[in-house]
């Protein structure tokens, strides 16, 4: 690396380097693939994760059968 390539301490390095003999229009073609890729989001998605939900832990809404109004009334 020459001096004049030396980049900055605080400046950060590329991602994407294109070495040799590249066209104006193949650095343009490589950026749109690159950009309609998306990459990572740095947001969060709404509401988390479910896996870890706390939710699967409790017990589920009991639903009563046909003789549920029986049940009440036994001691």
């Amino acid at each position: 690396m020459t001096s004049s390539q030396a980049q900055s301490p605080g400046e950060p390095e590329p991602a994407v380097r294109i070495e040799g003999a590249a066209t104006p229009e193949e650095v343009a073609a490589v950026i749109a693939v690159l950009a309609a890729s998306g990459g990572a989001s740095d947001e969060q998605p709404e509401g988390g994760s479910t896996w870890a939900s706390h939710r699967t832990l409790l017990r589920g809404r009991h639903d009563p059968g046909p003789s549920a109004w029986s049940t009440t009334y036994r001691g």
